[in-house]
């Protein structure tokens, strides 16, 4: 580890220390990690499979027009249910249970907050791992998902279902929403990691913060660089990795 990124982290290790009320909030960094691709990164892989953008594959529309394109395209890059929980999802899990973090705030939803043991986590765009009949309401796992050949129906009602994820077009949870904001209002440490931060309305979350700290850890500059009290290039999984609670 070089010396710059040891200095950080030693930084990061004394706000963590002094704070007993943290905020995560996170985005697909967090679970690159783990081998989920982020969509975003098209590949020539994805050119050569798919006739339309990510984005317009995963709006509301998309999937009520071509729902078997939309499934085409959602079991092969969204549904990685072998994917395990990387080293920023075990401290996250670690500093709630060790009452230092009082809730995390993701834009994934791959469920691997939960699967390392994390308990308040606030799903801003869903999971995959909840899926609903659109006639009856019935529930189906993941797998079922995972499994279906073109779209996945309902095997009580026949009905078309949907994954409990907010696509384009459709509106975030307020309940989540509000909880979100709350928590992040009375957080004494914001630590964002593994995102962008350029997809709203959960980037704009963020503002809620009222206190003094806030870490950025990201790859990539964000919008928020500059109101950052500590600024980490780095991978998200080595630098929460090296903290201890």
């Amino acid at each position: 580890m070089e010396e710059e990124l040891r200095g950080k982290i030693e930084k990061l290790q004394e706000l963590v220390d002094e704070s007993r009320r943290i905020v995560f909030f996170g985005g697909a960094g967090v679970s690159t990690e783990s081998g989920i691709p982020d969509f975003r990164s098209v590949d020539g892989l994805y050119h050569m499979k798919y006739d339309y953008p990510p984005e317009t594959i995963l709006s509301h529309t998309f999937f009520m027009r071509k729902p078997e394109e939309f499934y085409r395209f959602y079991q092969d890059k969204m549904l990685c249910l072998d994917a395990e929980p990387n080293a920023a999802h075990k401290k996250l899990a670690e500093m709630e249970e060790k009452g230092k973090l009082t809730a995390v705030i993701t834009q994934n939803i791959d469920g691997l907050h939960q699967k390392a043991g994390s308990r308040h986590v606030l799903e801003l765009h869903g999971s995959v791992l909840r899926n609903y009949c659109m006639k009856c309401g019935k529930f189906f796992d993941a797998p079922y998902i995972k499994a279906a050949a073109g779209k996945p129906v309902c095997d009580a009602c026949g009905g078309l279902i949907k994954p409990d994820v907010v696509l384009y077009e459709e509106g975030l949870d307020q309940s989540i929403l509000s909880e979100s904001v709350r928590c992040i209002a009375e957080a004494d440490l914001l630590i964002i990691g593994g995102t962008s931060l350029a997809v709203y309305p959960a980037a704009g979350l963020i503002d809620y913060f009222n206190g003094e700290n806030i870490v950025v850890i990201n790859k990539s500059p964000t919008p928020r660089d500059k109101f950052a009290k500590l600024l980490i290039p780095g991978k998200i999984g080595e630098v929460l990795g090296a903290i201890t609670v």
